[in-house]
């Protein structure tokens, strides 16, 4: 059973229309109503979508309700999340904190930063049964996305395009004044295209610093969630094994787990984990030690790490640590955010 963090229900009970007993919803759910929010405080996913169909049902406009929950939302409701959120230097970095901080709300959804042609897709990713209540649910999350990203950024901000899996609703008119911008309903995806231009925008309150503070703070927060025999933890450090032969693929782990490559997907989405997102962590925690803890060349080290260029390692080392690898290890006094 998955987990989601009783802000979102606490945003949802914030927008419910005129009529509805609020203390009775969050009574539903175990949260005492006169108690101070609090995003540590977890209610199970399956509740949680029920508690959307209960309330979509007692509406009279219920399809709006996940737009009118988004567009709650405020960075400083996330906590230390929503500050690493707005703290860093631009959109780009706020998604790729999502992408990898997203586990200390939620162990049902992670988030892809895809490169296209036109900028970026912010791809959402959960898995279950496409019922009302998950369908609400995405799109609540997808709404939430493109509300923090237009306080924080120091432009207006439009994605290019919305898109989600499910079919569209009866009536989508105030989808389209929501988003502004062109909305593809039983698509391929659950994500938000955004530009090259959005997400190189400085945001507001940008400051790399005080962003590495809070990813230091967030990275902790990882740790005490971490389960050693959990089977993302057993996938990294095997993927970790592996990676001086090449990164291998899902199918090569899956294999190993006696299981098949979409079994391992599966398994990893119902933890709130992606293939790709343990990958990537596990050579940036190898290559960190390593450049840390050895003297092995550059070169050396983007080998062990699974690059076949140093120039690759560089570009993604750059990406994970906001350094070169060179700066990194001439500068120990900056600490990983993987320490």
């Amino acid at each position: 059973m998955g987990q989601i963090t009783s802000l979102f229900v606490r945003k949802v009970v914030g927008v419910v229309e005129e009529g509805i007993d609020k203390d009775d919803l969050l009574q539903s759910l175990g949260i005492e109503p006169e108690k101070p929010v609090d995003p540590s405080l977890m209610v199970s996913d399956t509740a949680y979508y029920a508690f959307l169909e209960r309330i979509a049902a007692a509406e009279n406009n219920g399809t709006t309700l996940p737009l009118r929950a988004g567009a709650a939302m405020r960075c400083d409701d996330y906590g230390a999340f929503g500050l690493a959120w707005k703290s860093a230097t631009n959109l780009r970095g706020s998604y790729e904190r999502a992408e990898r901080y997203a586990r200390v709300l939620t162990s049902v959804s992670t988030y892809e930063v895809e490169r296209a042609d036109q900028g970026a897709f912010m791809h959402l990713h959960r898995t279950g049964e496409r019922h009302l209540g998950l369908r609400l649910s995405n799109e609540a999350t997808i709404a939430s996305i493109v509300s923090i990203s237009r306080q924080i950024s120091t432009k207006p901000f439009k994605p290019l395009a919305v898109y989600f899996k499910h079919p569209a609703p009866k009536v989508i008119e105030n989808h389209k004044a929501y988003f502004n911008c062109p909305i593809h309903f039983d698509s391929d995806r659950d994500a938000l295209l955004v530009s090259h231009e959005s997400l190189q925008t400085p945001n507001h309150l940008g400051d790399e610093s005080i962003s590495k503070f809070f990813d230091t703070h967030l990275e902790a927060e990882l740790t005490k969630l971490a389960d050693p025999n959990s089977l993302e933890q057993r996938v990294r450090i095997y993927v970790s094994r592996c990676l001086s032969e090449g990164v291998p693929t899902i199918s090569d782990v899956a294999r190993h787990f006696n299981m098949g490559g979409r079994t391992l997907q599966r398994r990893l989405s119902e933890r709130g984990y992606s293939f790709q997102n343990l990958v990537d962590e596990s050579r940036r925690q190898l290559a960190e030690q390593l450049l840390q803890q050895t003297d092995y060349s550059l070169a050396e080290v983007a080998f062990m790490t699974g690059f076949s260029e140093q120039s690759a390692f560089t570009r993604a080392f750059k990406r994970w640590a906001g350094q070169t690898p060179r700066s990194f290890r001439l500068n120990p006094q900056v600490q990983s955010n993987l320490s």
